[in-house]
């Protein structure tokens, strides 16, 4: 049971930092139906920036926000440049333009930082665990990973559902140019969501650094997840990209927690551990398949 309640925070952990990258990719493709697979790259700007930050000041906070401004500040000449030219473009040109902006961002990041992967150091405040109930002491920064994700999901909540800023942006997204004739001016809003996603993949980096390898390619590795948790969710829903982001999770956790040790039984070792990983794997897939099985539009279409 011990052993379950900690695989089970894990999941959630794990679950929380996809949905602080899907939640900024949703809002973007959502809400200005741009498909940006450069999101990726944001995410691992953050880490490197974050990670070198923290191993060179030794404030953890100071990495974690010199990852967001980094990151803010690539965003804001990827706005510039590239993305005010594909608003409104088909989604074959935004997937072309975006995935050059990844291979240069893989490469300008092998210049400055090199191939070698970081390990950013867990903050010393941090490492020592908590005594959570009789028996089972939890990693102290797991389980603040776990408390920032909460948070952010539910500071996203409010500002899209009940603050000014968050009727704005559904004014925008339902009928841009009703809301342009309304006097709101939809460019800038989406420039604010464009921004906000940049700086929830930025944040996720800085908070993996320590836990997972910084390496070139991360932000590609992520992607995948955070798509198949959108298209789970339903594409434009905080909502259901938080459900299904814990979802998957869930799956990915206790399929590495569990399979192996089932298999054993039955294979060799070194079988059962390879395989277990395979079928955690495609376990998520078939997830997503089952659930569009029965709700196309995914769990909580923003949309229908």
């Amino acid at each position: 049971m011990i052993y379950f309640i900690e695989q089970t925070m894990n999941g959630m952990g794990y679950g929380l930092m996809l949905f602080l990258i899907a939640a900024g990719l949703t809002l973007v493709f959502g809400i200005m139906d741009t498909l940006n697979l450069a999101h990726g790259s944001m995410y691992m700007v953050g880490g490197y920036v974050a990670a070198t930050v923290h191993t060179h000041s030794g404030s953890f906070l100071a990495a974690v926000l010199a990852g967001i401004v980094a990151t803010l500040l690539f965003a804001c000449l990827l706005e510039i440049v590239l993305f005010k030219k594909l608003y409104g473009k088909d989604h074959l040109t935004h997937v072309i333009a975006t995935f050059g902006v990844i291979l240069i961002a893989d490469d300008a990041v092998r210049a400055i930082w090199g191939v070698a992967p970081l390990m950013a150091p867990t903050p010393a405040a941090l490492a020592a665990p908590i005594e959570l109930i009789d028996g089972l002491p939890y990693p102290s920064y797991r389980l603040v990973l776990l408390l920032a994700g909460l948070a952010v999901a539910a500071g996203l909540y409010v500002l899209v559902n009940h603050t000014r800023v968050g009727m704005l942006v559904r004014a925008g997204a339902s009928n841009r140019r009703m809301a342009e004739f309304m006097g709101i001016n939809v460019s800038r809003v989406f420039t604010w969501i464009f921004l906000l996603g940049a700086a929830l993949a930025a944040l996720a980096g800085a908070l993996m650094g320590p836990i997972a390898a910084v390496e070139v390619g991360m932000g590609e590795s992520i992607m995948i997840p955070a798509m198949v948790v959108i298209v789970i969710g339903g594409v434009g829903s905080i909502r259901g990209v938080f459900i299904a982001s814990l979802m998957v999770g869930m799956v990915e956790t206790y399929g590495k927690a569990y399979l192996p040790t089932a298999l054993k039984a039955m294979l060799p070792a070194a079988v059962a551990t390879d395989l277990g990983a395979t079928l955690t794997s495609i376990a998520i897939y078939a997830l997503m398949a089952s659930v569009l099985v029965f709700k196309p539009a995914g769990l909580f279409p923003a949309r229908g």
